[in-house]
């Protein structure tokens, strides 16, 4: 394993390379970081794949953007990044985790001549809006008036722990808070039509974060994609079951 870094977009970039072959692109998900996917990019290589798997700007060790960030924010920085490393200048696989498969899928409509294929892990493409998400776009402008009250931050942290649950916004700070909420306010659902690429979509049947329901909806959103379940696993494929997926992305190159 190789560790690097690139420069790009004024930030400084850092991404793990594996293996020599092909080359493989793996965007981690919300929260991760490149580290938590060594696992499976060091089973990968050994099926002459070059993996390539970049801290994502504001994760890891890759510095945070200086604004707020978008999803397309995000999408292009994959277009920089694929320009910048001479690996990805020809056709290569993407595989997107959680947040990382948004990416991949919305890179995919835009820039499908660079892509040979798609790989959809339990991937967050499909944001309904909730009652709960209504929440916590009001909330989230609402608190910051309060902020001067004794145990703001203990307070802020509970409401999200026990009213919202599941809500990764109280963990992030300074310029993530508003990119996360730029994130999960967009939805892909009118869009998963225009991906073209062949698709392999991964998914847990316990996953409690991005239920199997959406991994059958984008199933069916896309044309030309194959659905893979695997029993008993939730989430975090990558950590729980780094054999088993592995061995369903190389027998689906």
């Amino acid at each position: 394993m190789e560790e690097k870094q690139v420069f790009i977009k004024n930030q400084t970039v850092n991404y793990k390379v594996f293996g020599q072959g092909e080359p493989f692109l793996i965007l981690h998900g919300w929260g991760s970081k490149s580290d938590r996917w060594q696992q499976v990019a060091e089973k990968l290589a050994e099926h002459k794949l070059k993996i390539l798997v970049p801290d994502l700007p504001g994760f890891g060790k890759s510095q945070a953007p200086g604004e707020p960030w978008t999803l397309n924010s995000y999408v292009e920085w994959i277009r920089e990044f694929s320009l910048a490393v001479p690996e990805l200048k020809k056709e290569f696989y993407v595989l997107g985790h959680s947040f990382g498969g948004n990416l991949a899928a919305k890179f995919c409509i835009k820039y499908n001549q660079q892509v040979k294929k798609l790989y959809l892990v339990s991937s967050s493409c499909l944001r309904t809006v909730s009652t709960k998400k209504k929440l916590l776009a009001k909330f989230s402008k609402i608190a910051k008036v309060f902020s001067f009250v004794p145990y703001y931050p203990q307070l802020r942290k509970g409401f999200y722990k026990y009213i919202i649950r599941r809500s990764d916004y109280p963990y992030v700070e300074g310029v993530m808070k508003e990119t996360y909420l730029n994130v999960i306010a967009e939805d892909l659902s009118l869009k998963l039509s225009f991906v073209r690429v062949p698709t392999v979509i991964i998914w847990g049947d316990k996953d409690a974060l991005t239920p199997v329901t959406d991994a059958k909806r984008i199933h069916e959103k896309i044309r030309n994609s194959k659905l893979i379940v695997l029993p008993g696993f939730e989430h975090s494929l990558q950590i729980q079951a780094p054999d088993l997926l592995t061995e369903k992305i190389v027998e689906n190159l």
